[in-house]
């Protein structure tokens, strides 16, 4: 049996001498020599003080049989303990955020939970701002983010299943379902691939993102993500599986389809009508952002003959001048956005805030005006940058897409944008995310799906669980 100060220089050298492994010896009982282990900065050390050393310092009470034990059991009305005798599983307490209490000649030591990291306040999210409805977001601490999908699905078939993944991070991962509702299947799945991963250390979600993804030489997303409780909440009633990773706000969902970056969740909290309207309002200005560009290089280049000769007269006085084709000009302006954003992106706010104007009015306005670019090229480029962040979840996807069918239609022209198209759609159409087809309930076509879908109906007409969502449960309503 090891002396205190034998245990006490065992544990400093696991962890190499660092300096925020904290010891602090103390005399537990009167007359037993003990000693206070923790990392400093994830302990409440007031909480510590009060609630553990000073019990176990009372000198009143006389312990008998095993020292650790009976120490846990009177500590239990100041603080939630357990008892452990494996080193490893002391060290990860450790790690996690518990004080270890080790006692001289016992080998058991006591782990008491006096957890305090620091956090910030759950507030509006900045990626999901609505006009009506709830305004909380999740936060960095999976503690603080699990208790707000508690607070909305208050029922014992909510369950969670806790992970630790990463080697050095030792990340929690808790994995979310419904059990009366989810597909027994899919969360097996999701578990098993989560089980795989073997890497040096997971910071944030999309670590397990991409191990996550079904293609992983792919740029759609197949994993959901969002920083809103109730989002996440609907999307479990729906039968989905959520994952809450320690250290990141952004929750994943899966299975996932592309109908659901196309909604929001504002579309909920206001008239059906509405809701529809806006829907279809960002599918169109989708189709437009990835498209407008190609087709104005198809026209000017290959079809001219099939704009109408008043603005093709337009058009032509206001390229008259330019040194660049049509085809090159585009280029050359998305390129210059492109930059634009990434710098404005990076710089600090306010600093972010002026260049972004200085960019888009002063360049902008003084290419034009030097006859480098011509106005229609100008405009078209800015709108279809407008236009890709009506949907911003899938902003990355459609600027890439957007300078594909671009070097599609300088290349090929109408015949190839039609091309292009038709292998994206059919491409989209091939691809599926656990069980759940990617452009569903639009194909395969599902009846039951459409009352939510581009169209949104009232809710008391969507009495039953979408179809193309893997679940156990249909009926959502009577």
């Amino acid at each position: 049996m090891q002396s205190l100060q034998k245990i006490i220089s065992d544990y400093k050298q696991t962890f190499h001498e660092s300096e925020d492994f904290i010891t602090r010896e103390f005399v537990a009982y009167k007359d037993i020599n003990a000693v206070a282990m923790f990392i400093d900065g994830s302990v409440d050390k007031q909480f510590l003080i009060s609630g553990v050393m000073r019990p176990l310092q009372n000198e009143d009470i006389v312990p008998k049989g095993n020292i650790a034990e009976f120490a846990a059991e009177n500590l239990v009305g100041y603080v939630q303990t357990k008892t452990e005798t494996d080193k490893q599983k002391i060290v990860e307490a450790m790690l996690n955020g518990f004080c270890v209490v080790i006692f001289e000649n016992c080998e058991t030591a006591i782990l008491a939970d006096s957890t305090k990291w620091i956090v910030r306040i759950p507030s509006e999210p900045p990626t999901s701002a609505v006009m009506n409805g709830p305004r909380e977001g999740f936060i960095e601490d999976i503690i603080t983010n699990c208790s707000l999908l508690r607070k909305r699905l208050k029922n014992p078939d909510f369950i969670m299943k806790k992970l630790t993944i990463g080697r050095y991070t030792q990340t929690q991962v808790r994995v979310c379902y419904i059990t009366s509702i989810a597909d027994p299947k899919v969360v097996k799945m999701v578990i098993d691939k989560l089980n795989k991963i073997d890497i040096d250390g997971i910071v944030d979600s999309n670590y397990i993102n991409e191990f996550l993804q079904n293609r992983r030489h792919t740029i759609f997303k197949q994993i959901g993500v969002s920083e809103k409780p109730d989002i996440v909440a609907a999307k479990l009633l729906e039968g989905r599986v959520a994952i809450v990773v320690d250290g990141s706000p952004m929750v994943l969902t899966i299975p996932f389809c592309l109908l659901e970056d196309l909604q929001s969740s504002n579309d909920y909290y206001i008239t059906s009508g509405r809701a529809t309207i806006l829907r279809f309002l960002r599918i169109i200005s989708l189709v437009v952002a990835i498209l407008l560009p190609g087709m104005y290089i198809s026209l000017m280049v290959y079809h001219y003959n099939i704009i109408p000769i008043k603005f093709l007269i337009s058009i032509a006085n206001s390229i008259q001048g330019i040194p660049l084709p049509p085809f090159l000009e585009v280029l050359f302006i998305i390129f210059l956005f492109e930059v634009l954003y990434e710098a404005s992106l990076r710089m600090p706010r306010y600093m972010g805030l002026a260049l972004s104007v200085v960019g888009a009015l002063i360049l902008g306005d003084t290419a034009v005006k030097a006859g480098l670019v011509s106005p229609p090229a100008v405009m078209i480029v800015a709108l279809t940058g407008v236009m890709s962040y009506t949907v911003p979840e899938q902003a990355q996807q459609v600027s890439f897409l957007r300078l594909v069918f671009t070097i599609i239609g300088g290349m090929l022209g109408l015949f190839g944008m039609i091309l292009g198209s038709m292998f994206l759609i059919a491409y989209l159409c091939n691809m599926d995310s656990y069980n759940t087809p990617y452009l569903s309930p639009f194909a395969p076509y599902n009846k039951n799906d459409q009352k939510d879908g581009i169209m949104k109906m009232p809710a008391p007409a969507q009495r039953t669980r979408p179809n193309t969502i893997p679940n156990i449960n249909k009926k959502r309503q009577g």
